[in-house]
């Protein structure tokens, strides 16, 4: 497998390369020693295979620019198109990644990135991810496949392992290729190791972290594990010391003499800082010692024959569903009893109860029977109380009108003076002047 060959620049940000199928080292020349850094950065638009290092690093940026072309009507050269985009990624075969890579995208209007730390159980073994891009406006779709190639790495992992918790940065602007250089060029300046590399990127979320709220331009966070073949320097350690514990557990920032060269740019948590030195861990396999509660070697298996004799289930039959039907139908004829042959009736009923409470019962049953049958006749005489009874200009006393001189039902409540018998004309005053007749 061919490679680009090897390149050097003093600028940190330069490792960040691109291309298919490529590889990209960039060893930054310092004083007396060379520091290597091994990352894989690529971006495509097509069916591309990538060749990530077990450990290390690996970024794949999915460029909305390079996938618009692929959707109808493509445009025209010179022609700018800001359709939203999205992407899906997905293992060939499969609803979902790999457990060792990660994609996240903000919004339809900005680039995706898969990004993750290829794990050694994968080595050798081709992995197909789909990558489908979706256009929000057109709902057309095109998909490509990416293959990455694992390879085995022999100087990782590195022995010391640091993991750096930043507050003022987002994931996706960590992944930036210039922003994660030069994060490892003031690691490497405090640190001062021969090989320095970047093992993983992390969110905060993805640790259990919250959302920041959407005020004073607030970041998530995230963790940066970087490796070295060199001891920690003393400025990383100044952590550990009883003084700096005792202010982080009092919710206080440590004094930390390096914390200056991040300053400008970073703002670390030196607090959650975590240092591993795999060279001191101690190997967690034991032997099994044979004792008490471990049974003794059995021999080998034997499987039962094949010749297996017939088991008649009609007696698991019989007390599945004959017993609780039979339970079930001597229930229901005890509650048939209880319920109808067990009836005092209306006459036994009426010899129990008192004379007295039978009369006022009745009495009210008549009357109500009455209140009914008066609401169904409307055609009654009206209530004298409501007619007049005086005249009203004349003041003399008129006799009530009886119910057979007038329909009641037409009758309204107060007569009027044209309607009233005896009804006395006043004269009324004539206007001077001629009158005709």
């Amino acid at each position: 497998m061919q490679f680009p060959p090897r390149w050097e620049s003093g600028d940190p940000r330069a490792w960040a390369g691109q291309g298919r199928g490529t590889r990209r080292m960039s060893p930054w020349t310092t004083g007396t020693f060379l520091l290597t850094v091994y990352t894989i950065f690529s971006k495509v638009h097509s069916d591309r295979d990538v060749y990530p290092s077990a450990g290390v690093l690996f970024v794949h940026v999915l460029e909305r620019e390079s996938f618009k072309g692929e959707f109808p009507p493509y445009p025209k050269p010179g022609e700018i198109s800001n359709d939203p985009i999205t992407f899906n990624t997905n293992l060939m075969g499969y609803p979902d990644r790999p457990g060792w890579l990660r994609y996240i995208q903000r919004t339809p209007y900005s680039d995706g990135v898969l990004y993750g730390s290829p794990t050694a159980e994968n080595v050798g073994k081709p992995t197909i991810i789909e990558i489908t891009a979706y256009n929000r406006r057109t709902f057309e779709t095109a998909r490509h496949n990416l293959i990455i190639n694992i390879m085995s790495a022999e100087d990782f992992p590195l022995p010391y392992q640091a993991e750096f918790f930043i507050k003022n940065m987002n994931v996706e602007e960590m992944l930036a290729s210039e922003v994660l250089g030069d994060f490892l060029g003031a690691v490497k300046n405090v640190w001062q190791p021969e090989r320095l590399n970047a093992i993983n990127i992390t969110s905060a979320l993805d640790r259990g972290g919250r959302v920041p709220l959407p005020i004073n331009d607030m970041k998530e966070g995230v963790y940066v594990m970087v490796g070295a073949d060199v001891p920690f320097s003393s400025c990383l350690r100044e952590v550990e010391n009883p003084q700096n514990q005792l202010r982080c557990s009092q919710e206080m920032e440590p004094v930390i003499t390096c914390d200056k060269k991040f300053r400008s740019q970073f703002y670390i948590d030196w607090c959650k800082i975590s240092l591993v030195d795999k060279t001191k861990q101690v190997s967690t396999f034991q032997e099994v010692i044979r004792g008490e509660g471990i049974l003794p070697d059995g021999g080998e298996y034997k499987p039962p024959s094949d010749s297996l004799k017939s088991r008649d289930y009609y007696t698991d039959f019989l007390i599945t569903l004959a017993v609780p039907s039979a339970v079930a139908l001597v229930l229901f004829l005890i509650l048939a009893y209880i319920m109808c042959c067990r009836r005092e009736g209306v006459e036994k009923r009426n010899m129990q109860t008192p004379d007295i409470q039978l009369v006022h019962h009745s009495a009210i049953q008549k009357s109500t029977k009455e209140l009914r049958d008066m609401s169904k006749n409307r055609e009654i005489a009206w209530p004298l109380s409501t007619l007049p009874v005086f005249h009203p200009v004349t003041g003399e006393i008129i006799p009530p009108l009886h119910a057979d001189s007038y329909e009641s039902t037409n009758m309204p409540l107060m007569q009027t003076q044209q309607n009233l018998p005896h009804q006395t004309q006043i004269p009324q005053q004539q206007t001077t002047g001629k009158w005709y007749p």
